[in-house]
């Protein structure tokens, strides 16, 4: 199994920066992809951003150049720069991880969730 922890989340006021990090521990064979997505209240959930093995991202059009997503594979981490943020913004944050725990079986793995608020 893989574990995911958050951190970084919290209050900002609009326009302002927040850097979340997402380490991911356990039995990891390989990770194929790590990434976040968030959720907001009566929402449902939807992709933030993800980052693969090959170092491709994909980003939702909402953030798009105002975020930014980066891992650091040797820590098996995942990293979400934030800036310019809005009250749209706001929601319970997740980091998500496919990966291999073994030479044949992958699945996706989700933390447990940071919130980001943003308001003045």
């Amino acid at each position: 199994q893989v574990q995911l922890v958050e951190s970084g989340g919290g209050l900002v006021q609009p326009g302002g920066s927040l850097r979340l990090s997402c380490a991911a521990s356990g039995t990891i064979f390989r990770i194929i992809a790590m990434g976040w997505y968030r959720q907001a209240p009566g929402k449902q959930r939807e992709l933030v951003a993800t980052l693969n093995s090959g170092h491709s991202t994909n980003y939702a059009d909402s953030v798009k150049g105002r975020f930014t997503i980066s891992r650091d594979n040797a820590k098996n981490m995942v990293f979400l720069q934030m800036n310019s943020l809005n009250p749209e913004d706001a929601a319970v944050y997740y980091c998500n991880a496919r990966a291999y725990s073994d030479p044949l079986n992958w699945n996706d793995y989700w933390g447990q969730g940071t919130q980001v608020t943003v308001s003045s």
